[in-house]
């Protein structure tokens, strides 16, 4: 498929069925639509910057981005600008992702030192902050037995999804099947945990699943679990491993270095993705723990087995090293519901060890999934796709690297956020590959550093999210902006004005396809008098309509690009624009 890049406007994938759905788009208010559309054409540059806002242009998509740099005990939450809107501290770095709940409560992994097992990502602690800063609850799950680490998942049910290393013994391993050549004192394996929160300092684990229920190998007939690997896709092989990647200074006990965990809540599935194996898996969450921990039961009736792995089939004996797709992976996780693409998994893919060199890429999958909840695979096969349904990289693709951590999250107007980590660099692009936003992260050890300086490699984050402006957990809230975070900052001009008061409905249009080849239908539900004008990124324009049902544009004759519609009233008042794709 054609790949995105910052430099490659034209460029764009073939057309999907489902861009040939009509997509629903509401009328604003002339106020909301003129804080939107503020110098809609001017891109707002700060070239002389080092740290702080980069660049913010009119489409990129605004709202509040929250980090907790790996660096500093504090959590911020920044508006397009870069200026501060909230802040609350720990008392402890993160260990390490963090998310504003719906109810303005922040919920953040924290890291703890331990003993007996120190790996890249420890976590061992989580919290949960109000608003205002206030500690209203607090976990830790870290013992010399099992260590949450990196990720946190928030189910609708308020109960929370974490990842941890569980310990076994050298003696446990080796009885398993493993290789003895390949243990050093004992193994962490992976353990996914659902805890309950009760009152302000305990939890109730109400569903647990280990991977150490679901292993194979085919090393030693004499020890548990051998079999045919590739006759299982369904279990891990506890040989399997892939060099470069073993725990840091305790060699290979951190065997899988799990990253992330995401829930579906439609699928009631979860993915976990394996660093250090290169691919992530799905499992199904319906299961009770008991189900879990075996082969049968649970919606797709596997219990606690993958029921679904892409990314490396070399892991369960399958294919070949130029099967593999996925190379360091971090952040796997299904677009929720109600964005562009939802349902589709987007992994943010490091490209450590990639064989074309070096690079990240973001990219987005379609799983192969069933009607009862399983995935499709031939015998003998690999688990699909074989091609991307999208993927972002730079231009040149070095250019865009980043060796671990990491993440990138789709945005409602179609652009995706990604999260540089290893640079501290966040930035957002569109479809086709251009930037509209970019800040990098002034916090290193010791605090903020000044606009001008260079932040070496200290300012490293896990992961943004941003959240809109009509996200509940601003309701009601103060969100007058203060200083940006970096100290001495340049003077800007940068402007946002957004309320999300100002958003009311006042009638329906459908426009549709969005990217469009030939042409565009616009349709409108209540059959009032519009005009429409189309326009270029220029801001020329190029055609007008008049009409109250349905109108229908031709862009047969518009080179490839991004394209405006205005939508005005009968009474010439400016209603509505949206940005066009023409492929």
């Amino acid at each position: 498929m054609k790949r995105y890049t910052m430099e490659t406007r034209d460029e764009r994938c073939e057309t999907r069925d489902m861009r040939q759905v009509p997509t629903r788009y509401s009328l604003l208010t002339t106020r909301y639509l003129l804080a939107s559309l503020l110098s809609l054409l001017s891109l707002l540059t700060y070239a002389q910057n080092t740290v702080g806002l980069i660049q913010n242009d009119s489409l990129a998509f605004n709202g509040y981005t929250l980090f907790a740099p790996a660096a500093s005990m504090q959590t911020y939450l920044i508006d397009n600008c870069g200026n501060v809107v909230n802040t609350w501290e720990s008392e402890y770095r993160p260990g390490e992702v963090a998310y504003l709940l719906e109810n303005g409560n922040l919920l953040r992994a924290c890291r703890l030192a331990s003993g007996t097992f120190f790996g890249g990502g420890i976590g061992g602690r989580i919290e949960m902050h109000n608003w205002e800063g206030e500690l209203v609850w607090w976990y830790n799950y870290n013992t010399d037995q099992y260590h949450q680490h990196h990720d946190l998942e928030y189910l609708p049910n308020g109960n929370i999804l974490l990842t941890a290393w569980e310990y076994h013994a050298e003696e446990e391993a080796i009885e398993m099947g493993r290789d003895p050549a390949t243990v050093n004192e004992a193994l962490w394996a992976t353990q996914i945990i659902e805890l309950k929160p009760i009152g302000t300092e305990e939890a109730e684990i109400v569903w647990k699943w280990h991977l150490w229920d679901h292993l194979i190998q085919d090393y030693d007939s004499t020890k548990a679990n051998y079999g045919v690997v590739a006759d299982h896709p369904e279990l891990l092989d506890i040989n399997f491993t892939q060099s470069g990647g073993g725990g840091g200074p305790f060699g290979n006990l951190d065997w899988i270095h799990a990253n992330s965990v995401d829930y579906n809540p439609e699928l009631d599935q979860i993915i976990i993705s394996s660093r250090h194996l290169s691919e992530f898996w799905v499992i199904d969450h319906s299961t009770t723990a008991e189900e879990a921990a075996g082969h049968t039961g649970g919606n797709a009736g596997k219990g606690g087995d993958i029921l679904y792995r892409w990314g490396n089939p070399q892991a369960y004996q399958r294919g070949t090293a130029s099967d593999q797709t996925t190379f360091r992976q971090h952040d796997v996780h299904w677009i929720p519901e109600g964005l562009p693409d939802a349902g589709k998994v987007m992994i943010f893919n490091n490209g450590q060890g990639r064989p074309g060199g070096s690079y990240s890429s973001i990219d987005i999958i379609e799983l192969p999934i069933e009607a009862d909840g399983n995935y499709t695979l031939l015998p003998d096969e690999i688990y699909g796709p074989s091609e991307l349904y999208w993927t972002y990289e730079a231009n040149p693709p070095p250019s865009f690297y980043s060796s671990f951590i990491s993440g990138a999250q789709r945005l409602p107007n179609g652009n995706t956020l990604i999260c540089e980590g290893a640079r501290g660099r966040f930035f957002e692009v569109d479809m086709a590959g251009n930037t509209h936003w970019t800040y990098v992260s002034p916090v290193v050890f010791g605090g903020p550093v000044n606009q001008g300086d260079t932040p070496n490699g200290q300012n490293t984050v896990f992961r943004t999210y941003r959240y809109a402006p009509n996200y509940e957990a601003f309701i009601g809230r103060d969100l007058t902006p203060g200083n940006p975070v970096e100290l001495n900052p340049t003077d800007s001009d940068c402007q946002i004005i957004v309320s999300t008061d100002d958003i009311t409905v006042n009638s329906s249009l459908n426009i549709f396809p969005n990217p469009v080849t030939s042409y565009l239908n616009v349709v409108n539900d209540d059959n009032t008098e519009i005009r429409l004008a189309v326009f270029d990124i220029a801001g020329r324009t190029l055609d007008t309509r008049t009409g109250s049902t349905e109108l229908r544009l031709n862009f047969n004759h518009y080179q490839r690009g991004i394209y405006f519609i205005k939508i005005y009233s009968e009474k010439n008042d400016l209603l509505f624009i949206e940005k066009i794709i023409k492929m």
